[in-house]
């Protein structure tokens, strides 16, 4: 049946009388369902239980403050200044488990409480998390990549400086190292960092307490590799991983010292992997090191002359333009299974994004060095949290990838807020019971009925 053009239209002549008033609706209905999954996983009590052994004080307990900021990012607010447009809503105070919502300037006290010894309880709570969705997942091995992030800061802001920055190069920022898990998705451990500092500046104790902590909380038996740039080919690292039985593969710098440039260009015959990529294995003699590295190095022809036009000087090809890498390992994959292994350190980026992004971690909230590293330490904790919701509702599992990416469908915050999180609902009383009432599209009702049955029946 074609409708007429008039059955689209709505007359619309007049303007409305705006008015305030105090009602029990909410603009966060499915905040309800999150809330209800960290009761479930008894947050409250796992944060009280760690927080009294760091002496961090203050009139709201830490539970309290956690809960405000994680629930201001949430529902869409990048800045304390932002609790002011969402403290009168009722689920969010609801969520946070307050009358009243402190105000910016509480908050951004409470962070400045944080030392360099306290911040160790943020990052032992998100570590239990972590350890205990991979626990529940019975993942068979875990892979870690290693990488650092730029988070531009303010001028006055404490040890805040200019380094590798390539967008805005003239402003000072923090570096914190990451330690991603790319079966997950989860951020195991973040350090906070000055800007001017190496990529793999506190990479070897940022490791090594990383392994000690994973074995501690998961067993000795659990296989670990980590994956890096060339940032992180250094020789205290690799002894590290080799020490404590962790895989590795790290792509390999064409320094000089390295003698890897006069072996690439005598090498007459490459092993074809691909349409335009061919590769050769070598034992790499590290005389400085002394130690013998399995390298595998791989050239990709490309059809355009690259952007950095380093490598031409060194490489004459006849036959197009090449990129060359080089990657070092422990691992006992063949040349084509560790292209595509290292080709899966790409993911992690994505993950980055949706923590900048949608997550406030590039939000610098105060000038106080300490303020922001927690603040970093929640926005990751929030992260993971949401990450265990979704395992435990929504994540379907994903096929086997030779690039060891996520295992499971996952999904944006910002496609949660869109979903579930922004969802209009009023909250009523009828005959004494509480209600959230829900005026929804049929496709919303199915998701919230959907995710309100798993969490019945995991309780």
């Amino acid at each position: 049946m074609r409708l007429s053009r008039a059955d689209f239209r709505s007359a619309c002549k007049g303007f409305f009388r705006l008015e305030f008033t105090s009602q029990e609706i909410t603009a966060f209905g499915g905040l309800e369902l999150i809330r209800r999954y960290f009761r479930m996983i008894e947050l409250h009590r796992r944060v009280q239980s760690v927080f009294p052994r760091y002496g961090v004080g203050g009139d709201y307990r830490a539970i309290d403050m956690i809960l405000v900021i994680v629930g201001l990012i949430l529902v869409g607010g990048r800045r304390l200044d932002h609790l002011n447009y969402v403290c009168s809503d009722p689920m969010v105070k609801r969520f946070c488990g307050l009358l009243r919502l402190p105000r910016e300037r509480s908050v951004s006290r409470w962070l400045k409480r944080f030392t360099q010894k306290s911040l160790g309880a943020l990052a032992e709570i998100n570590s239990e998390m972590v350890c205990e969705a991979i626990e529940k997942e019975k993942l068979g091995r875990l892979t870690l990549d290693i990488d650092g992030s730029v988070i531009t800061t303010g001028a006055s802001v404490a040890w805040a400086f200019r380094g590798f920055n390539p967008h805005h190069r003239k402003e000072p920022s923090y570096y914190p190292i990451l330690a991603h898990l790319a079966q997950t998705g989860h951020i195991v451990r973040v350090k906070n960092r000055p800007g001017n500092v190496h990529d793999s500046k506190g990479a070897v104790a940022f490791m090594r307490d990383l392994i000690e902590d994973l074995r501690r909380r998961l067993g000795s038996s659990l296989p670990l590799e980590f994956r890096m740039d060339g940032a992180f080919f250094q020789k205290q690292i690799i002894e590290l991983l080799e020490r404590r039985k962790a895989g590795y593969a790290v792509k390999v710098p064409f320094f000089k010292w390295l003698g890897l440039l006069p072996l690439i260009r005598e090498r007459q015959r490459w092993q074809t992997l691909g349409e335009g990529l061919g590769c050769f294995e070598l034992s790499l003699e590290v005389a400085s090191w002394e130690k013998t590295l399995r390298v595998v190095v791989y050239r990709k022809m490309v059809h355009h002359e690259t952007k950095k036009n380093y490598q031409l000087n060194l490489f004459d090809p006849a036959d197009g333009y090449f990129e060359y890498s080089a990657v070092s390992t422990n691992l006992t994959l063949s040349a084509g299974a560790l292209w595509n292994f290292m080709a899966g350190r790409g993911a992690q980026e994505k993950t980055f994004a949706e923590l900048k992004g949608e997550w406030a971690l590039d939000v610098v909230p105060t000038r106080h060095y300490g303020a922001n590293s927690a603040w970093q330490q929640i926005s990751i904790l929030g992260h993971n949290l949401l990450r265990n919701f979704q395992l435990q509702t929504l994540a379907a599992k994903k096929p086997r990838s030779r690039k060891r990416t996520f295992c499971f469908f996952l999904q944006s915050l910002k496609t949660i807020r869109f979903k579930l999180i922004h969802q209009p609902a009023r909250l009523v009383n009828p005959q004494g019971y509480s209600v959230l009432r829900f005026s929804v599209a049929p496709s919303v009702q199915t998701l919230i009925q959907k995710i309100d049955l798993k969490l019945n029946s995991a309780a």
